[in-house]
């Protein structure tokens, strides 16, 4: 049987801890993830030509992760990290990057031609060439295949205008609790949180609608269907990249052919564990692969 191929497309950057630097990006966190729970994640993103990108190739071919990375003129993407009292991260993202300018092109074409799942959010989409490479990419990949659109709103990054755009060309939704809150103020969307999620699964027509409430749980939401799950009480280090390892666990197991439930309660095992470790990229134990 052919293994599935699932790319992560968007921003790949460091994470600037005080204590150091991490490998970051939600596309590329995401992709990682799905290659240890073992399906072909590949990384399309961009880098400077510089230091930190090559320290970005260095580390993804030394965790094996297979990657189309442009080369930019522009400088590779960082983005300052600080941690509050309850393990939550807060960032502040650098601007004119690498990441901005994802051109399209027939290597990429080709790409999306054989993808069977593809996760992007909107950060990439500030800057309209990686914005109008995401909807091409989208656009040339097979019918049937999962688009999902794992929203991660960050500072001012983003638009209505450019939210709905990206509705229309996904058909599964991740998003958080405060995300929705956003979403729904955004688009006049009112009721409880699952009536709104509702309201747009049906407005949209999405396969499936992914809502994380951090401690209070996750659902899954389908057309006749609402699965609830807690989140596990853990020792948490840091979230950083656990909304990421609940996407690409969740994905991976729909991708293997198990029912929503179960992938979901794999997505939440794996995203419990990355928040008990350090950075967003930690190796998973073998019991959760």
């Amino acid at each position: 049987m052919k293994t599935k191929t699932v790319v992560g497309l968007g921003e790949v950057l460091w994470d600037i801890f005080p204590e150091g630097k991490k490998l970051g990006g939600a596309p590329a966190n995401f992709a990682y993830h799905v290659a240890q729970l073992g399906l072909d994640g590949i990384v399309v993103s961009a880098i400077g030509n510089d230091e930190l990108g090559d320290e970005i190739i260095a580390c993804f071919e030394d965790k094996g992760l297979p990657h189309m990375l442009e080369n930019s003129s522009c400088p590779t993407g960082t983005v300052q990290v600080s941690i509050n009292e309850r393990g939550v991260p807060q960032y502040t993202i650098e601007k004119g990057v690498a990441w901005d300018n994802i051109r399209y092109n027939e290597t990429l074409k080709a790409l999306a031609n054989r993808t069977d799942c593809v996760c992007f959010g909107s950060l990439a989409q500030r800057n309209s060439v990686s914005r109008n490479t995401i909807e091409q990419f989208l656009n040339d990949m097979p019918i049937g295949s999962y688009k999902v659109f794992d929203i991660n709103l960050r500072q001012h990054f983003y638009t209505k205008e450019q939210i709905g755009k990206s509705f229309s060309l996904c058909n599964i939704l991740k998003l958080n609790d405060e995300e929705l809150d956003k979403v729904c103020n955004m688009f006049d969307i009112m009721g409880t949180s699952l009536q709104q999620c509702q309201t747009l699964l049906t407005t949209y027509g999405w396969k499936m609608l992914i809502l994380t409430c951090g401690e209070m749980g996750s659902y899954i939401i389908t057309s006749n269907d609402i699965a609830f799950l807690e989140t596990p009480k853990v020792k948490v280090v840091d979230t950083v990249g656990a909304g990421d390892s609940f996407t690409a666990a969740f994905c991976t197991l729909l991708l293997k052919g198990e029912p929503v439930r179960k992938a979901h309660r794999r997505a939440v095992d794996v995203s419990a564990y990355v928040c008990t470790q350090a950075g967003a990229m930690p190796v998973l134990p073998n019991h959760l692969k």
